[in-house]
């Protein structure tokens, strides 16, 4: 079956500025894909007609569907419609019915329609007028040598609504689409190329209707399996199959599959397990006890935290002992059990965790540059170190940091 392909265009000076982000590709782009469209490239243009109609001629090369967003405003920088008109060589006229949609919506509010608002209604007489329910800029749906053209409003609530209500349902009937279904494998632990290295033989495995995407962030890796073909269960099973084969290979670092992040996975392993958790962090900030109580539901397992910061509450507050701070400090190893063990008794948690180390810009010394951070698990069983190092950002150490402390739970927890 052939492959649906869309490009879409975002027109507006104000996103190349930088003064609005622009969410709607991100949105537009998950939903195409559930119903079986690919899209393979996304487009920001500003508010010059030459550069908008060269936009359109190449995406219609590239494309079997155009999506385009903004520029459908009433005032003068908002050009989208003479050049959807232009390029489709055919002129703007008053619409009827979308002029009375638009009276509609002014009289509905008490307000009186202007001239500039009346020419809301002037569409391209080539095209076929799609409702805006919500809004005074109707969408715009134009069909060209087998290709189509959909121009909707950049308002994000009111694109939403017309894709959703209709567009998608629209796109559905004039074109046969093949099923994509997408599996995310998330990884932990490991980074990009270290992963991709013990993976290579699997991946070179892989059928070619089913791609590989590894997806980075701070402290992860996701793993993004894509398939596509005519039946959807059996694609979803094949899938399925190939993830489970790749546990030999990388088991070790994968925690999850899907939406779910580390803190979320720790969680329900917590509340599965009947167990509770406290934290004192220091480097972190509180950082880690957000990432905890975040999930709804965190205080089935999570107790509570202490973040004691300097030499005097870690001794005063928490309870480390004076002598450990002095011999080795507090960015240490013995520092950092005591810091876990002595939080599990005072909170009287299953598990304690803790965290201290040189978050940085300063602080460092020269057997404990920035980035050096000690982290600790503690249960009953036993207790687990792990010293990092990590980058010269202090935002960055926070946040790998705590990432760190969830996979140092996920891996010490009792089987």
């Amino acid at each position: 079956m052939k492959t649906i392909l869309a490009e879409l265009l975002t027109i507006g000076d104000e996103i190349l500025y930088g003064q609005i982000v622009d969410t709607n590709s991100q949105w537009m782009s998950v939903e195409l894909s559930k119903i079986g469209i690919k899209v393979i490239r996304k487009t920001s243009i500003g508010d010059r007609e030459d550069e908008i109609l060269t936009a359109f001629a190449e995406a219609e090369k590239r494309a079997d569907i155009v999506l385009i967003t903004g520029g459908l405003g009433p005032t003068s920088d908002d050009i989208t419609k003479p050049c959807l008109a232009k390029y489709f060589d055919c002129e703007l006229k008053i619409h009827a019915e979308a002029l009375a949609e638009v009276t509609e919506f002014f009289v509905s509010r008490g307000r009186e329609i202007t001239e500039i608002n009346r020419q809301q209604a002037a569409l391209p007489v080539c095209c076929t007028k799609i409702t805006n329910p919500i809004g005074t800029a109707p969408g715009m749906w134009f069909e060209k040598n087998g290709k189509v053209f959909m121009s909707m409003p950049g308002v994000p609530h009111e694109m939403k609504r017309m894709m959703t209500e209709q567009v998608i349902p629209k796109l559905l009937q004039t074109y046969k689409m093949p099923t994509i279904i997408h599996k995310v494998i998330r990884t932990v632990g490991i980074g990009e190329s270290f992963l991709a290295e013990k993976i290579s033989f699997w991946e070179k495995s892989l059928p070619r209707h089913i791609g590989l995407a590894y997806l980075p962030s701070l402290g992860e890796v996701k793993l993004r399996l894509t398939g596509m073909g005519d039946s959807a269960e059996n694609l979803q099973a094949e899938i399925d199959a190939l993830s489970e084969k790749l546990n030999p290979f990388a088991g070790e670092y994968i925690y999850g599959y899907g939406d779910d992040p580390l803190e979320v996975v720790i969680g329900n392993t917590l509340r599965n397990k009947r167990l509770t958790l406290s934290v004192a962090e220091s480097c972190t900030g509180g950082y880690l006890s957000h990432l905890i109580t975040s999930v709804p539901g965190c205080s089935d397992y999570f107790l509570g935290s202490m973040i004691p910061y300097d030499y005097q509450i870690k001794m005063r507050q928490l309870g480390v002992k004076p002598e450990t701070l002095e011999k080795y400090g507090a960015v240490s190893e013995p520092t950092i059990i005591e810091m876990a063990n002595i939080v599990r008794a005072k909170f009287n948690t299953d598990i304690g965790v803790s965290t201290s180390g040189i978050a940085g810009p300063g602080g460092a010394t020269p057997d404990k540059p920035v980035g050096t951070v000690w982290i600790a698990y503690s249960d009953k069983y036993h207790t687990v170190t792990k010293k990092l190092q990590l980058s010269k950002d202090r935002g960055i150490n926070i946040r790998l940091a705590s990432a760190a402390v969830l996979n140092l739970i996920r891996l010490s927890l009792p089987k």
